[in-house]
């Protein structure tokens, strides 16, 4: 687990931009903190952090050369089947010099070329420069969980693991106004687009070939969907635990310390009793939150550390603690992101760092197997009765009645209003809306004249209409777990956990995301997955003989942050004084006052609805802009 940038000089103008390497290369200096090393020639510059993870000896350093001193390699992740790869290359003949996992990539690229990904087990980002016929082969993860940034223009192609390598670079800092508009939709940016109009993410699944000039970008995968398994459920279950197993087993090898984290749910807590069978001294690490009992899950995570018999630390949190680390967080964000539970995941990474390197998580299985609110209120949508049709009937009701989401009763209120307003919309519109915290119409008059006049209607079109491309009549929960895989997953999900762990210099390894269990899934029907009554229903009933009891059956809750209590209180100043106030607005162009002053006067009444995740977006975007935007 890594940082990696580099560029590709296409003339003189191009060159001059390689004196930044040594400064991009420093920027990434969180995601490794044991070594540092750059590599450049007339036209070309690598540059690499490393966080020793596998084969922590310098002759494992990068960036790595092959042999003949013709193949150079950067690389950031890791590579769970790489030894089985390594006897399939020696069985052929290739030597190695040491035992990591970048010198198998590097010599099974040589081999095999673009081939080498099909081969692949792990999450991954890397360069490979081939000097002799000067180009450059860069590949991202199947699902993007590691990520990929890149610019190219007619002088250079320069590339980063974040944004924060790519400014170095002295980049054109021109706005793309439909990514502002999606980031004010969706509270994040979904790939390939960045919040830069000349920066793009390389796709996951997908590899670039860069030569003089000249860019080729290939998909290496896609999920496999219209297969469909033969498997009776008593099978498929039987099979799902073997996979999850297997990818578990396989993502516990490690040089330095590891450890898993444990919320509680069921997801965390599956990966922790498959790690628990193979590591005897497992380390497992949750937070709680003392003045937020409604979220807090502790009570279930150490119920399952003392079943499985783990090494348990629990980092209790106060209001204060989480508060505290704001600023930290916000100032490491190179690019609009606003999923608050950000700053969750960074405290449980920085305190898990003081423990063990390497954690496994949970992620992936909600966005598979249907594990969230909005998939009960599609699968409810599409198999409608007359319960649906009268919550749709009391939209007048839900309107007038106080939401948000700090209690119980306030966050049902909300939930029924949102699943009304749904009812009424088409499938694609639906989801579009509940991917989100506004519509369209909130988004644009958010929007300055001038900032509505820079935005390209036509293009916002043609993105929404291909990140919901995998949604056709809406009647297949197939469809919408697919969509989350290519919008919520890598663009939210996967972009939290690598910015917020890699920032405390922690990998975090995510089993559910093996290529073999996804497989499997997307090849499972609904009924497999979701029913009236149950989410997640085949990993629930897999697992039920060994998890605790108490955990079925339990209201599924969400990784929150008290954004609405520091908004009135420890950020008011911040808000009405600085970011937000009216001098700041109209001296920066990019936004209507008026509508900002009305999300205000929601925020502190009696009725804030989810407004609070509108208002952390716009939180930061501002401090962004003035970081960043100079």
């Amino acid at each position: 687990m890594c940082g990696i940038t580099g560029i590709f000089a296409f003339n003189l103008v191009g060159k001059f931009n390689m004196i930044h390497v040594t400064a991009a290369t420093m920027a990434l200096s969180k995601r490794g903190p044991d070594f540092q090393d750059v590599y450049h020639d007339d036209y070309v510059a690598l540059g690499h952090r490393r966080l020793s993870i596998i084969d922590t000896r310098s002759i494992a350093n990068q960036p790595m050369w092959d042999e003949g001193n013709r193949f150079c390699i950067v690389f950031n992740g890791e590579i769970f089947n790489f030894i089985e790869l390594r006897n399939e290359l020696e069985k052929e003949g290739t030597r190695f010099r040491t035992q990591s996992d970048t010198e198998v990539l590097l010599k099974l690229f040589i081999k095999e070329g673009d081939n080498c990904l099909s081969k692949l087990n792990g999450f991954f980002s890397f360069c490979i420069y081939d000097k002799q016929e000067q180009t450059f082969f860069l590949a991202r993860d199947r699902y993007g969980i590691k990520p990929l940034l890149y610019l190219f223009d007619e002088d250079k192609f320069l590339f980063g693991s974040e944004m924060k390598a790519i400014l170095e670079y002295g980049i054109d800092k021109e706005l793309d106004y439909v990514s502002l508009h999606n980031y004010l939709q969706l509270n994040y940016i979904a790939a390939p687009h960045t919040i830069f109009a000349h920066v793009k993410k390389l796709l996951p699944g997908h590899y670039l070939k860069v030569s003089r000039r000249k860019i080729e970008t290939h998909c290496y995968y896609t999920i496999p969907v219209n297969q469909t398994t033969a498997l009776s459920y008593s099978e498929a279950k039987e099979k799902l635990t073997i996979l999850l197993e297997d990818s578990v087993q396989r993502r516990l090898i490690a040089d330095v310390p590891l450890g898993a984290f444990l919320s509680g749910g069921i997801d965390s807590s599956v990966v922790t009793a498959l790690a628990s069978r193979h590591k005897a001294d497992l380390q497992t690490f949750s937070i709680g939150f003392r003045d937020e009992k409604f979220f807090d899950e502790t009570d279930y995570a150490n119920l399952v550390a003392k079943h499985f018999n783990t090494q348990h630390t629990v980092f209790s949190l106060t209001n204060d603690d989480l508060f505290a680390h704001v600023h930290s967080i916000l100032d490491y964000l190179d690019e609009p992101f606003a999923d608050s539970s950000a700053i969750n995941v960074f405290i449980l990474s920085k305190e898990t760092r003081k423990h063990a390197t390497v954690a496994l998580s949970g992620d992936g299985a909600d966005e598979m197997l249907a594990g969230y609110n909005k998939h009960a209120a599609f699968h409810r949508i599409i198999h409608r009765g007359w319960k649906e049709n009268l919550v749709a009937g009391c939209s007048p009701l839900w309107n007038i009645l106080p939401k948000s989401r700090n209690n119980t009763a306030s966050n049902k209120i909300r939930q029924l209003k949102r699943f009304a307003d749904g009812m009424k919309l088409s499938a694609t519109e639906r989801y579009w809306q509940w991917a989100g915290f506004a519509n369209e119409q909130e988004t644009i008059n958010l929007l300055s004249e001038q900032s509505k006049s820079l935005l390209n209607q036509q293009e916002y079109k043609n993105r929404k209409q291909e990140l919901l491309s995998t949604i056709s009549d809406g009647k297949s929960m197939q469809e919408i777990l697919l969509t989350d895989m290519r919008l919520v997953l890598p663009n939210d999900m996967l972009t939290k956990v690598d910015l917020m762990s890699m920032a405390n210099g922690l990998e975090v390894r995510v089993p559910f995301l093996d290529y073999h269990v996804v497989n499997f899934l997307f090849s499972l029907p609904d009924e497999f997955k979701i029913t009236r009554s149950i989410r997640k229903r085949i990993l629930q009933d897999a697992f039920r003989d060994i998890l605790p009891e108490k955990l079925y059956n339990r209201p599924k809750k969400g990784f929150e942050v008290p954004l609405l209590k520091w908004f009135r209180k420890e950020m008011k100043s911040l808000i009405t004084d600085d970011l937000l106030s009216e001098k700041n607005i109209h001296s920066q162009g990019i936004f209507n006052y008026s509508e900002i002053e009305k999300l205000k006067r929601q925020l502190f009444s009696s009725n804030p609805q989810d407004v609070h995740a509108r208002i952390w977006g716009l939180i930061v975007f501002q401090w962004w802009w003035k970081k960043y935007h100079k």
